[in-house]
């Protein structure tokens, strides 16, 4: 295989981001801030397509006045993370292969005096989690350091003998309104209680340090007692960050903007305390490239001449390596991708740190299946990529059908085409269809949604986002509808392509509902069609079950 070189691609890439845009039309509101150059890549010498061949297109979706809220600020930080990888790579270098990184597996504390430090290079990922082993002798504080703007503070109290009755406990995750603790987080509740009476009590802080956004970690009341060891476990779930305290789940919160898994970036823990241990296990480690044996069974295969008969576009964030390795060696080696008919592509934004995106330009270029955007990984700006995905589906990679799942969905592609096959192929919206829902108006909800977001007291219809299908008509709709500046940008994807689907119905298109649940978006049932919430390990295991077995059986 012929190899380019790794310092003109990154090069080049930075160019694509740094530079501007030349002017749009005057039909696209324009936001000078979030305008790019259109200079394409140098001429680079490898089979694999480029890993940022959507760039161009987004032009018009990354330069609206009527963005989503973070799309100016994570475009300029995707700028600033290439130009910092430019600057640390030979020029000269053959091969990305021959660079090493430091993305470890797991993590120990570096203790100075009553501080103790815990770097975090490439962030979490769901399961990441940081233990602690310490003596308390009085108030301590552990802030959980993330690469945003804000820092929230934490602090911990203790009881002072160890008579004292544990009073209700609740850690908060940032600053939240009282009675703020009903609901569940990866069903654990918010708030655990415990029997007895207040005896200590502590503040939850809100400050801004360093640039560095913290999580607090702030209780009314913690179970901790002078001169007794404890052990706390903090760790990353699916929809938010859960801690114990000597086994006992205590509480949990859903992620927020600008602190999310991948953007972890350290642990400080400082007070009246003594650290025995403090360690992280479960980081997001890449595979050594040079170990993979069977590189050409996962590499893309070259994509058929005609018209594909699906695209399948994975949302993966930046740090997901295991899962994205889990999904080639699982359901992407069905016969109809291995034949190339089907095409499977990562659509990945880039990292604040530059070890993570070494590790993906590597990635992408072993491999061949990565789409990077030109905007930093947050959770919020997904609805973007569901906008690159239709572009891509019908510009670049043209298909009759273009799927959307998530990268820790399994999906069963020949039952998907047994399905399709028995539709129209035109106006067509496949999957898990909710037909009666309303926006969330709790500000406390993951899901919130503002009168000025969205006025209307329920959605259109629309497909649950762990994975979905539409036809090309309507993939076309919305990448030129969102080129023209006509659509709505709304911040929930799935909820945003019912809208445009509703969009298309009033310009005349026909629109076909297909609800199907066998499409599980809360995990594995027998006789799915996709399952979501599936770790690295049982997306291998429910591909043997598949191998083995020809029928879709759990594996949990």
């Amino acid at each position: 295989m012929k190899r380019w070189s790794g310092g003109i691609l990154i090069l080049s890439l930075s160019a694509i981001l740094l530079l501007r845009y030349s002017l749009l039309p005057a039909t696209v509101p324009r936001r000078p801030s979030t305008v790019y150059s259109s200079s394409h890549l140098s001429s680079v010498s490898d089979p694999n397509p480029l890993p940022n061949l959507i760039w161009p297109h987004l032009r018009p979706l990354l330069s609206r006045s009527d963005s989503l809220p973070s799309t100016s600020s994570a475009a300029r930080e995707a700028a600033s993370a290439w130009t910092d990888l430019a600057a640390e790579l030979p020029l000269k270098l053959s091969s990305l292969s021959n660079v090493s990184t430091s993305c470890p597996f797991s993590a120990v504390a570096f203790v100075s005096g009553n501080i103790t430090s815990l770097s975090i290079p490439c962030g979490f990922v769901e399961d990441s989690a940081i233990t602690i082993v310490a003596i308390p002798s009085g108030p301590f504080y552990l802030d959980l350091v993330g690469s945003g703007t804000r820092r929230l503070s934490s602090s911990g109290t203790t009881s002072a003998s160890p008579e004292a009755t544990d009073p209700p406990l609740c850690i908060a995750l940032g600053r939240r309104k009282l009675g703020g603790w009903n609901g569940k987080v990866d069903e654990l509740v918010r708030c655990n209680v415990h029997s007895g009476e207040s005896t200590t009590k502590s503040k939850l802080n809100s400050s801004v340090a360093n640039g560095r956004k913290t999580m607090s970690l702030s209780s009314i009341n913690f179970p901790f007692t002078e001169g007794l060891p404890f052990t706390s476990t903090l760790w990353a779930g699916h929809e938010g960050f859960h801690m114990t305290v000597n086994g006992r789940h205590e509480t949990s919160l859903m992620y927020k903007e600008r602190l999310e898994p991948w953007s972890v970036i350290g642990v400080r823990v400082q007070g009246d305390l003594e650290v025995l241990s403090c360690f992280a296990n479960g980081l997001p480690v890449a595979e050594d490239l040079e170990l993979v044996r069977d590189v050409d069974k996962l590499r893309a295969p070259k994509l058929a001449k005609h018209r594909l008969f699906m695209l399948i576009g994975v949302i993966s964030s930046s740090n997901n390596f295991a899962r994205r390795q889990a999904l080639r060696r699982s359901w992407m080696q069905y016969e109809v991708v291995r034949s190339g008919e089907v095409a499977v592509r990562f659509l990945v934004g880039l990292h604040k740190n530059k070890e993570v995106n070494l590790e993906l330009l590597k990635e992408a270029r072993t491999y061949g299946d990565i789409q990077l955007m030109p905007f930093i990984d947050y959770y919020s700006l997904i609805t973007l990529k569901t906008v690159a995905l239709c572009i891509l589906g019908v510009k670049i990679i043209p298909a009759k059908y273009i799927m959307k799942c998530d990268d820790d969905a399994f999906v069963r592609i020949d039952e998907i085409i047994l399905g399709l096959k028995k539709q129209d192929a035109n106006g067509l919206l496949y999957g898990l269809i909710s037909f009666e829902s309303s926006p969330e108006r709790d500000k406390d909800s993951k899901w919130y949604i503002t009168n000025e977001e969205w006025p209307h007291d329920s959605y259109p219809p629309w497909a649950h986002g762990p994975g979905y299908i539409i036809s090309r008509d309507i993939a076309k709709f919305v990448a030129k509808g969102h080129a023209e500046g006509k659509l709505q940008l709304f911040k929930l994807e799935d909820v945003a392509m019912g809208i445009w689907v509703q969009k298309f119905k009033e310009n005349g298109g026909k629109v076909n509902y297909v609800n199907d649940e066998r499409f599980r978006n809360a995990g594995c049932e027998s006789d799915y069609v996709l399952a979501h919430y599936q770790g690295p390990r049982n997306l291998l295991c429910l591909w043997e079950k598949i191998q083995r077995e020809h029928v879709a059986t759990c594996c949990e």
